[in-house]
């Protein structure tokens, strides 16, 4: 038996069914019954009390009802879809080029929105891993982030923290953006890893691989990237937030290389999570991308640095990695691919 809220009900439309009363004897028998015996102001949704009134009433069958077809809605903006990286490029409807939702999702997918930073990188990494084991496949599009293209309505709305990189997941429906890269690298080994080759099954090393993860986000990251500041960018030089934020990534490092060195565990680490020397994973990833840059702000004496040379070895060892090099090349240049480049560029 299929059944139906009825035509006009406030449930209507989210149900499928026909009743053929005429098969249905004792039903019958049991609305005729209950129409006269249920109170109409029943807290009972209205939809079901009709249905037994109607059902008593001699109603041979319901209208069939059908669920309303969802559309898939991209949330972003037809101008910013390029092509998929390595397929055909994306077409769409230029009348719907200003808008950020389109009538339907050029393709399905992952979508990267991106900028060749340490935090960018991270996911270009990942994908490129990725790729190169289980052969997935993303779009990409690149913004100038000193032009303040983040800033605008329509990345606001799948960031509202106005930084990159963003996924965009076009296989859910409505499309599902993630944001924060620490996220956006577990939600991508979730989606695509199913051999768990950059994570683990074990709950401890995951655990562990969690731990890494996050403490390079909440205590490097902020710490470095305010290095790269004032050291590199600031207008004013000021001698007070240099040497702490310098002081401050310093002793990071030093977290890192008493980790990588085993010195109170005894085993010397090739990467950051796993039992014994460890596995290559996210916390791996999310770590390098920026640890790597340590002489890009002219803050770090090499004298300074041979203190990690635990450290220096993993960033070498990252380095070599095929999909690293891929990760942080020329396709995610906007100068070397300008067609996935969107918004304004300088």
């Amino acid at each position: 038996m299929r059944y139906i809220i009825p035509r006009g009900s406030p449930h209507s439309a989210l149900y499928t069914s026909t009743i053929e009363y005429s098969s249905l004897p004792v039903f019958n028998l049991f609305c005729m019954k209950a129409a006269h015996w249920l109170p109409r102001r029943l807290a009972l949704p209205t939809a079901f009390h009709t249905a037994f009134r109607t059902a008593a009433a001699g109603t041979r069958s319901l209208a069939t009802q059908t669920r309303p077809a969802v559309k898939r809605n991209t949330l972003i903006p037809t101008t910013s879809l390029r092509h998929r990286q390595f397929s055909r490029p994306i077409t769409s409807s230029p009348a719907m080029s200003s808008q950020l939702y389109t009538d339907e999702t050029p393709e399905p997918g992952l979508h990267l929105i991106t900028q060749s930073t340490p935090n960018g990188q991270k996911v270009q990494i990942l994908l490129e891993e990725l790729k190169e084991v289980y052969g997935t496949q993303w779009t990409t599009s690149i913004i100038n982030i000193g032009t303040n293209e983040q800033k605008k309505e329509w990345f606001l709305r799948l960031n509202p923290n106005g930084r990159i990189p963003v996924i965009v997941d076009n296989d859910q429906s409505p499309p599902f953006p993630v944001m924060e890269t620490s996220a956006e690298l577990l939600y991508l080994i979730e989606r695509e890893d199913k051999d768990n080759i950059f994570g683990f099954t074990d709950s401890f090393e995951r655990n562990q691989m969690l731990q890494w993860l996050f403490f390079w986000h909440g205590s490097g990251a902020p710490y470095q990237g305010q290095v790269n500041h004032f050291f590199k960018f600031a207008q004013e030089q000021i001698e007070y937030p240099k040497q702490r934020f310098k002081n401050e990534t310093l002793r990071v490092y030093g977290v890192l290389e008493i980790h990588l060195s085993g010195k109170f565990s005894g085993q010397p680490r090739e990467y950051l999570a796993g039992k014994g020397t460890g596995k290559y994973s996210v916390a791996d990833i999310g770590t390098w991308t920026w640890v790597r840059g340590w002489a890009f702000p002219g803050a770090f004496s090499d004298e300074e640095m041979q203190a990690f040379p635990h450290l220096l070895q993993w960033i070498d060892r990252i380095a070599a990695r095929p999909a690293v090099q891929k990760g942080t090349g020329d396709d995610y240049n906007a100068a070397k691919r300008p067609e996935l480049y969107v918004g304004e560029k300088k």
